[in-house]
């Protein structure tokens, strides 16, 4: 990549149950981010954490919707608004986003500042859909809520801070799913969007999986953001997440996925923001979730294990 990389920290808990990943993105750093991006030949500029009150501070309930629950939903609007500001001021410098989270509600920010001059294509590596809104959430968390934030589903229709019209379902890709609510289940199938379960990536590989996603997520689009959640892969490989599923991609399927993305990107110029979200350094063991963050990271931009 010929673009710096402008790292913007998120470190915002307020859409999960579990506190801890407002700790990520120190762990991130603090795992060699930096340094891994500088191997990849990329140069690096850290633009620190957005601030944010604590969660203790503040009243899940205060803002509650009409329909349904949504904990947080006042202070998830503040950040994400400034995440997405954030991003869009980086992108008209001519430099890459780079957020680190925190919780995925952020994504809400990072897609939103992304798409802001741009149709905006997504891949989404995750274990989960995140397609809940807050009438359809058993939980009112609202990292289970992003995609269909910024889709405009339900309450987030028209929404300005959350809902982001430019980008469209059938632009949308999910690589690795595996735990979904019914609900989420019924609304992908109802959708255009597409998605690659494990069991996908177990019939066909990775790689075809990625480039099957790609081929999505570029067409009618200027540019692609990658949405890379932790809990995507297996949680003997990444622990320090809130909400681990069994059955999840392997580290070395997760590195041949990013680097898929790299040779893409080498040869058509996709790539135009990420997030790296829900790494919880409470629930990790000596940082090894933090550090495969940074090295995924640093494999998107060029950075090869041999």
């Amino acid at each position: 990549m010929d673009r710096a990389v402008h790292v913007i920290g998120a470190p915002m808990d307020y859409g999960a149950d579990r506190r801890g990943v407002d700790m990520g993105t120190s762990a991130i750093r603090y795992a060699g981010l930096a340094d891994q991006l500088a191997n990849a030949g990329v140069e690096c500029l850290d633009q620190g954490d957005l601030p944010m009150p604590r969660a203790e501070e503040r009243d899940p309930d205060a803002n509650q919707p009409v329909e349904g629950n949504a904990k947080f939903l006042r202070e998830v609007e503040d950040v994400t608004t400034r995440v997405a500001s954030s991003v869009a001021a980086t992108l008209e410098t001519g430099a890459f986003p780079l957020v680190l989270g925190g919780d995925h509600s952020i994504a809400i920010g990072s897609m939103g500042g992304a798409a802001r001059d741009a149709d905006l294509g997504v891949v989404w590596f995750d274990a989960h859909a995140d397609l809940n809104t807050p009438a359809t959430s058993p939980s009112g968390n609202v990292h289970g809520m992003p995609l269909a934030a910024t889709l405009g589903h339900g309450m987030f229709d028209g929404l300005e801070w959350a809902h982001a019209p430019r980008v469209r379902e059938e632009s949308v890709a999910y690589v690795g799913l595996r735990s979904i609510d019914e609900r989420e289940r019924e609304l992908v199938r109802e959708s255009e969007l597409t998605a690659f379960t494990m069991a996908d990536i177990d019939d066909r590989g990775i790689a075809a999986a990625v480039e099957d996603a790609l081929d999505v997520a570029t067409a009618g689009t200027d540019g692609v953001h990658v949405s890379l959640d932790l809990d995507w892969l297996d949680p003997n490989v990444a622990p320090g997440v809130g909400t681990p599923v069994r059955g999840g991609v392997t580290y070395r399927e997760a590195h041949s996925a990013l680097e898929t993305v790299y040779e893409r990107d080498q040869d058509e110029g996709i790539l135009r923001s990420m997030d790296v979200v829900e790494v919880n350094p409470i629930l990790d063991e000596q940082n090894e979730t933090a550090e495969l963050a940074a090295e995924l990271a640093a494999s998107v931009f060029g950075k090869r294990i041999l």
